[in-house]
């Protein structure tokens, strides 16, 4: 359902920037550093909003491609873990919880005073 509202607020994006880029047809002077061009506006309109289109779906691709290697990267440092060896020694380990939080006086009630 997500995916069918983000498609459909995409194509009115588009249809709007399209009937903005057709109103304005008048010839444009563009400085490129090197030279000086006319272009119709709609031309420089649509091929801006290309570049940055462009632009964004690279960085997207981008992204996903360092997610996926993260997900790679650590489901194989989890298979790794899971086939080391564990040393049974209790279920928490050799710490003693108890004298860990042993409480300073008969009155202490609350975590924050307990000391470690």
């Amino acid at each position: 359902m997500r995916f069918q509202w983000t498609l459909i607020l995409g194509l009115i994006f588009a249809v709007i920037i399209a009937i903005f880029a057709v109103i304005n047809v008048n010839p444009v002077q563009v400085n490129l550093l090197f030279d000086v061009v006319q272009l119709p506006l709609i031309l420089l309109i649509l091929g801006c909003t290309l570049a940055g289109g462009l632009i964004v779906g690279f960085y997207g691709i981008y992204r996903q491609y360092f997610l996926q290697r993260k997900i790679k990267q650590l489901e194989a440092q989890v298979t790794q873990l899971g086939a080391a060896p564990v040393a049974d020694s209790g279920p928490v380990g050799n710490v003693e919880f108890d004298k860990m939080y042993a409480r300073t006086d008969d009155t202490a009630s609350s975590f924050s005073d307990r000391k470690l």
